[in-house]
């Protein structure tokens, strides 16, 4: 979802490194979208990307879900009556089975090849959607327990932003006092 902003960034850097004759001063960034948990799909619909502006919950996992939501959403899933295959190549038709591999994947950091390999001839609702739940559980239950903690505490998430603009501040001063003499501030 940030690649608009990234290449803006890019544009910008790019444009600042050839305007002010000096190549290289600003990286020009690149996106990391790699893996098995690049693109991860809806829960509804496999062939769509798993947003926050789709209307129905039930599409998409939130960091502030508890168990009992994430199990249901997870159980909830849409799939196919067909049992998971031995091979990716027999998902390619199947795009809600298909993002169900990814996502078990993701989170298990492992290969989509290697889920099936576990999984292969088993129905959806046997074993397999239980311990992507079990999976998604262990995986955000922590997050979203701690996002709840500092919800209740606005004092903490003040200190902490503070903090980090703090440290942000610190770190910038000598990319922002050479840009300053790169375009030719006075008292830079």
């Amino acid at each position: 979802d940030q690649r608009q902003h990234l290449e803006l960034t890019r544009d910008i850097a790019a444009k600042f490194n050839h305007d002010f004759d000096a190549p290289g001063f600003f990286p020009l960034p690149e996106a990391l979208t790699e893996g098995p948990g690049a693109r991860i799909m809806s829960l509804r619909d496999g062939s769509a990307k798993m947003s926050k502006s789709d209307p129905s919950d039930n599409s998409r996992l939130n960091l502030m879900d508890d168990a009992d939501t994430i199990s249901q959403k997870i159980r909830k899933a849409r799939t196919d009556p067909d049992p998971l295959p031995e091979t990716l190549e027999e998902l390619k038709d199947r795009p809600e089975a298909l993002n169900l591999i990814g996502i078990y994947a993701a989170l298990a950091e492992r290969t989509a090849a290697d889920v099936l390999a576990e999984f292969t001839g088993q129905g959806f609702g046997q074993s397999f959607k239980p311990m992507l739940a079990d999976l998604a559980v262990a995986k955000f239950g922590a997050i979203s327990g701690e996002m709840r903690r500092l919800m209740s505490q606005p004092d903490e998430i003040d200190a902490i932003l503070a903090a980090g603009a703090e440290k942000a501040r610190e770190a910038a001063a000598p990319t922002l006092a050479e840009v300053k003499k790169i375009v030719g501030f006075w008292g830079a």
